[in-house]
């Protein structure tokens, strides 16, 4: 019995081996983008509005000596509570960014054709309630706008509407797996304004991950090819890839920009209440079934939630933005990014190994796909028919 119980726990020890061997994912850089080197180690969490239309506020606990830069998170449908995002939230405002997340819906009340109109609402009431806050302090000429999946066409139609007045323009758009959008007023989903509208000078970025990349990548091409006022060199179409070397693995999914993080729990920030509701107003809501989440949207928020905290984020996503940001500030465009190495760079696993980079493309402008006229096929056998026949006669002899 001993005899053969050896083998048998010598191939279990070899089998686990491997695995507790295995090459660790890089974590969080030490300093610069995507890194830890916070300015601040407290975050304010507050709400401004009310319980039915409110914007949840993120900021450092200092009082800044000059404003903060808006950033402004735009999650995807379903996913209205801010710890889903909590870990990429605590990171912004720590770096010393203003965060505004908008509750643009409200789950099994609201319908998507309303949320951008509700978006832009919110917004600029967030903005001009914390004004003259002195530890607020929103910069209104540096603006961003992070999207996530339903998310994204909210962020480009919100750039579309900024010559209204209501929201800032803004300086960046990076959207992440791009989704949700309608192609006619009866489809459920997000309907895109006139993008054409958008300013030239915007840096617009989207990317999406290798594992569920069709859908997004189809959004993708076409918010980037409406956007048309803003040229080839500000538009950039990335793609996060997969790497199984190590353990545990990357993957890439819809879902992977979910960081979450209890302290951000929407229960634990209070929204001021709504004010009494006028009993002589007429109530004018009715239901609709897109006002119900899809089996897909709940699928996902409940993989959001799930979702661990790991190198796609400090390096994919928080790195990246973090250095689109600073150079879409500073007035830089697309090709700027593609020349710097450390835009890409994903690092390495414990072993050396480099982790699977980051794609980054500029879309080509038109005309640029279009093929040169292909030149004559060239003849493998460029004898004239003449001899091709005396060949075969030829052959045909030795044959006989």
């Amino acid at each position: 019995m001993r005899r053969f119980l050896l083998p048998v726990l010598v191939l279990g020890v070899s089998l686990a081996a491997p695995q507790a061997q295995a090459a660790t994912p890089p974590q969080q850089p030490e300093q610069g983008p995507g890194g830890r080197d916070y300015e601040v180690a407290e975050v304010i969490k507050r709400g401004v509005g009310t319980a039915s239309a409110g914007t949840f506020v993120f900021h450092g606990s200092d009082t800044p000596a000059k404003p903060r830069p808006v950033v402004i998170l735009l999650h995807s449908w379903g996913a209205v509570n801010p710890a889903l995002y909590g870990g990429w939230i605590d990171h912004l405002a720590r770096k010393g960014n203003l965060v505004l997340f908008p509750r643009f819906q409200d789950v099994n009340r609201s319908r998507p054709a309303d949320a951008t109109n509700l978006a832009e609402t919110l917004i600029e009431s967030a903005l001009a309630e914390l004004a003259n806050d002195p530890n607020a302090r929103p910069d209104r000429e540096r603006v961003a706008l992070i999207g996530h999946s339903a998310g994204v066409p909210l962020a480009l139609n919100l750039a579309a509407g900024a010559g209204a007045g209501k929201v800032p323009a803004p300086k960046l758009i990076f959207g992440l797996m791009p989704g949700g959008i309608a192609s006619n007023e009866k489809e459920r989903g997000i309907m895109l304004r006139d993008l054409s509208a958008i300013d030239p000078q915007t840096l617009i970025i989207t990317m999406s991950g290798d594992r569920d990349y069709l859908p997004a990548d189809r959004a993708s091409r076409l918010i980037l090819q409406q956007a048309s006022a803003v040229p080839a060199n500000r538009k950039l179409f990335m793609r996060a890839g997969s790497d199984d070397h190590g353990f545990p693995a990357i993957t890439a999914t819809l879902a992977s920009p979910g960081s979450p993080k209890a302290d951000y729990d929407a229960a634990a920030i209070k929204l001021p209440p709504d004010p009494p509701r006028d009993p002589k107003q007429k109530n004018t809501w009715r239901w609709s079934a897109d006002m119900a989440l899809s089996g897909p949207q709940t699928i996902l928020t409940q993989q959001l939630g799930n979702n661990g905290t790991d190198t796609l984020d400090y390096l994919a996503y928080w790195k990246t933005f973090d250095i689109a940001a600073e150079a879409a500030f500073a007035g830089k465009d697309a090709a700027a990014l593609t020349r710097d190495p450390k835009f890409v760079d994903m690092g390495t696993w414990s072993d050396g190994w480099p982790v699977r980079r980051l794609s980054a493309q500029m879309p080509k402008v038109e005309g640029q796909e279009k093929k040169e006229e292909p030149g004559p096929r060239r003849r493998l056998n460029m004898a004239p028919p003449e001899t091709k026949q005396g060949l075969s006669d030829f052959i045909g002899k030795l044959r006989s």
